[in-house]
């Protein structure tokens, strides 16, 4: 029989916990018991170190073909607040990155149907050109997936053009909730939960790292969750290539679902998801409370429950703040520490791949 004791001993031991014993925590209501163990398991791969880093966002388009139940943020071309940055404003918003420090540019948009394959490596080339140190993180899975049959290419060989471009890691969207039947009804016109796993191992062959991510507090149940997390861990087993699992917290204003009422959304559903990503996960190196849909004061509650990253400064992120996020556009460098420090953690200022390149 399961029981806080049982997994506990587990943790204690450094051994795997299975699927059962995950729903298990999220059914639970003790959510310090499960924030020690969270909190042990991180302390043992990263003892207090947590990472953040000088990092700029530039959502280049909101003009999407899809149209996800849960989004906020894309656009038909004719909508009002409808963009799409040219190569110039790709190119200024880069050069302000770079006197700020920036380590890394993250790119993600909408899947826009006139922009041509053409356009993104020059995208690439623009960032690439105006510094060869940043490190580009850009397009989900989604975005490449959609790449590859615009230009008719194999995945594969869409991401060497990219990587030949300046690509040099990607990020973990578009994973949404893996699970067939949730994501029907959250995001059917976008590729399936299967196809995000293909790429993503692709991905990973080809010798880029990547974030994964997961969509939660909408209509997903624990279970759902835990069967999420399952691929993830299994495709981290063959691969090695994701550097850190984020939890993304559900944004409810201005879309399709943010009229219902998830009893189970809020900030101790926030931690203990965080927290039991990190006791679940044992094969990704880092978790990440990603400040701008948590907020700064859950995000750094999430030190204490298994965390050891905040992401970074980000500047201008639009996807989660067009869908109600509460945060700010952006965080100093010396915010971040002073959140870092005041938890009674080591900040340490990384790079994209999670190279050490300060601590405070």
């Amino acid at each position: 029989m399961i029981s806080l004791s049982s997994v506990s001993e587990k943790v204690h031991a450094g051994e795997r916990i299975s699927d059962d014993e995950a729903l298990f925590l999220f059914e639970s209501n003790d959510l310090l018991a499960i924030g020690e163990l969270a909190a042990l398991a991180n302390e043992r791969k990263n003892g207090r170190r947590v990472f953040f880093n000088v990092n700029r966002h530039i959502n280049h388009t909101n003009i999407c073909v899809n149209r996800c139940r849960f989004c906020a943020f894309s656009r038909t071309a004719d909508e009002p607040g409808a963009y799409c940055y040219d190569l110039d404003e790709i190119r200024n918003r880069t050069l302000e990155a770079v006197a700020g420090g920036a380590t890394e540019i993250h790119i993600v948009g909408g899947l826009h149907p006139e922009l041509s394959f053409e356009f993104y490596l020059e995208m690439l080339r623009t960032v690439r050109a105006v510094s060869q140190q940043l490190n580009i993180k850009a397009f989900t899975a989604v975005e490449i997936d959609y790449l590859a049959r615009l230009v008719g290419l194999s995945i594969a060989e869409t991401l060497a053009e990219l990587k030949a471009a300046g690509l040099g890691s990607l990020p973990g969207g578009g994973a949404e909730i893996l699970r067939r039947e949730v994501r029907d009804r959250l995001c059917p016109e976008k590729i399936s939960g299967e196809r995000w796993l293909e790429v993503m191992a692709q991905v990973h062959r080809a010798g880029l790292k990547s974030n994964a991510t997961m969509l939660y507090g909408h209509i997903e149940s624990c279970a759902d969750r835990v069967d999420h997390l399952r691929r993830l861990r299994e495709l981290q087993d063959e691969t090695g290539g994701f550097q850190v699992f984020i939890p993304l917290a559900f944004q409810k204003e201005n879309n399709p679902l943010g009229h219902l009422k998830n009893p189970a959304s809020g900030g101790v559903d926030d931690l203990k998801t965080l927290a039991i990503a990190r006791i679940y996960l044992d094969n990704f190196a880092n978790i990440k409370a990603y400040w701008v849909m948590l907020g700064e004061k859950i995000a750094q509650t999430a030190l204490c429950f298994g965390v050891n990253d905040l992401d970074g400064t980000v500047v201008e992120e639009k996807i989660g703040h067009d869908a109600g996020a509460a945060s700010p556009q952006s965080l100093s460098r010396e915010g971040i520490v002073t959140l870092i420090r005041k938890a009674g953690r080591v900040p340490v200022e990384r790079d994209t791949l999670y190279n050490e390149l300060r601590v405070y």
